[in-house]
């Protein structure tokens, strides 16, 4: 037995270690970043991911891609969650921050091969991204929400290669409209304040910005009022109907006038329920639950506008729109609980129409409604709008943006090779490397609209040298001054790109040893064989 070595872990576990462990991890990352980084840019390509029952979605939004792709690999799957930080925290770039920490990664294989040391790499990058975040504060532009223009020019570079760029103007439009409009001390709330909805087969132009919301339920009854001016709102949790005794009770009845009796005594005493709602002043019901036919028919004949089954999300959108309390039992309805809207209306058909709430006073809830030939051309255009608002949202906030088309890159990656320069010891080269990974995002970005990556990089570098803000416009395949040219992206985008990507770039190269257990599927049981199919200790 001398000389054998211990086995200390399970053999049937794959066990990678050393140099094999970071390589294969290296690879995994390089795979993602390969696989997106063909969408990156105005001229991207779109993707196409198909579920298990055969829903087809087409886009080039990097973290829609990667969360509809089933990945196992561990590595893999770190990327794929700095695609969702970049999203929460920025909105936007979730594409260049998985390239980035790609590229970043592919540069430490490079340094690790000429034998520099994992650590050595590490501690350079996160000096690079420290320096990277301070050359991007001091390149960056002051901007205020008044100067709308330059909002707008955000939300179209967010726009461009999306499928609805041809449309840029009208987004770009309704989005700064719906931002400015929801905007309350320098603050935006974009999923609670602004709503998005749907309404598939209409022209693209026709989608519009609502200072309020739309519900797509309809009235209970078509008697009842289409359009209810001055409209003062009971949103109730609670099921509108005759109650049913919890406790299980009898008794008998001799006659049909007894029958008669007791179901007029019945309703007496569900219409005097209902009376307490209209009491209140309340012209409309929103009810969260199931509001039946009796009571329809009672609201009807009280001119009383009423819908039923509405989901969390639309009662708490109703409720802080209109300032409505719910109230989850009838009896204690006042009027103090009651929203206001200055018009209710329902548009369309008696029951399949939408309920629209306007002018609710106070409100800072805006609904923008999308219209497309297909659910496809709405979704898309849903993913679209939704990145334009967030990136309004950061310029808005953080009152600052930088050149886009690589300007910012460009002036990033010449700062960093400065500042290697002054750095001793083997961290200069992982700095070095650090800013040609940077470069990789404008390369990608001419590659995908058919230029050549490496000539583009060239041309920037010499030309930024002269104008501080050149940039490429894939458009043209000129450089020229991206400001001039509106190509402008938030800071808070390219910023969070760069911590994102650098650290789980560091956390990959840390990682030396790498144990897997094989995955095992549940055995096959008979039913006659299942545990609950035997007596306690009869078995």
């Amino acid at each position: 037995m001398a000389g054998q070595p211990a086995m200390i872990t399970d053999p049937r576990k794959e066990h990678t270690k050393g140099k094999q462990a970071l390589y294969a991890n290296i690879a995994a990352a390089k795979a993602i970043a390969n696989i997106v980084k063909t969408t990156l840019g105005p001229k991207g390509m779109d993707k196409m991911l198909v579920n298990a029952v055969g829903d087809i979605v087409l886009t080039n939004d990097g973290a829609m891609i990667l969360r509809g792709m089933d990945i196992e690999n561990p590595t893999a799957k770190m990327i794929v969650e700095i695609a969702r930080t970049q999203e929460d925290i920025a909105g936007d770039g979730t594409t260049s921050a998985a390239v980035l920490a790609g590229s970043l990664l592919e540069k430490a294989e490079e340094l690790i091969d000429s034998g520099i040391h994992p650590t050595i790499i590490i501690k350079g990058f996160l000096q690079a991204a420290d320096k990277a975040s301070e050359l991007l504060d001091n390149y960056a532009i002051d901007v205020t929400k008044e100067n709308k223009e330059v909002l707008l020019k955000i939300a179209k570079t967010a726009i461009a290669g999306k499928g609805a760029e041809a449309y840029g103007d009208l987004i770009a439009g309704l989005c700064v409209d719906a931002a400015l409009e929801v905007e309350v001390d320098g603050k935006i709330n974009v999923n609670d304040s602004i709503l998005i909805t749907q309404d598939p087969g209409q022209s693209i132009t026709e989608t519009e910005l609502l200072e309020g919301l739309v519900i797509n339920k309809a009235r209970l009854h078509s008697a009842m009022p289409e359009v209810v001016e001055n409209a003062k709102i009971a949103l109730i949790s609670a099921d509108i109907m005759v109650q049913k005794t919890k406790n299980k009770s009898t008794f008998q009845i001799s006659s049909a006038d007894q029958l008669t009796d007791f179901l007029k005594k019945e309703e007496e005493d569900f219409h005097k329920l209902l009376d307490k709602i209209i009491d209140t002043g309340a012209n409309v019901v929103v009810g969260t639950k199931n509001i039946d036919q009796n009571a329809a028919d009672y609201f009807q004949k009280k001119g009383i506008f009423a819908i039923r089954r509405i989901n969390d999300d639309n009662v708490k959108s109703i409720s802080r729109a209109t300032g409505a309390h719910i109230v989850k039992n009838i009896n204690d309805i006042s009027e103090k609980d009651l929203g206001y809207a200055g018009l209710i209306e329902q548009i369309g058909a008696f029951d399949l129409g939408k309920t629209y709430f306007r002018d609710c006073q106070g409100s800072k809830t805006v609904t923008i409604l999308l219209r497309g030939s297909t659910e496809h051309v709405t979704d898309n255009l849903e993913r679209t709008i939704d990145d334009a608002l967030q990136v309004i949202k950061n310029g808005i906030e953080d009152e600052k943006i930088v050149p886009g088309g690589g300007a910012s890159e460009i002036e990033v990656a010449q700062g960093l090779r400065a500042f290697a320069a002054t750095i001793g010891g083997r961290e200069q080269l992982a700095i070095s490397a650090f800013a040609e990974a940077i470069e990789s995002i404008p390369k990608e970005i001419a590659v995908n609209a058919g230029m050549d990556g490496i000539d583009t990089i060239l041309s920037l570098r010499a030309k930024h040298g002269e104008i501080k803000n050149a940039g490429l416009d894939v458009y043209t395949g000129e450089i020229s001054d991206a400001l001039e040219k509106g190509i402008v992206d938030p800071l808070r985008v390219k910023k969070q790109a760069i911590k994102s990507a650098s650290e789980v770039a560091n956390m990959v190269l840390r990682v030396d040893d790498m144990l897997k257990s094989q995955r095992r599927e549940m055995m096959d049981v008979n039913p006659e064989h299942n545990i609950h199919n035997y007596d306690a200790l009869g078995l």
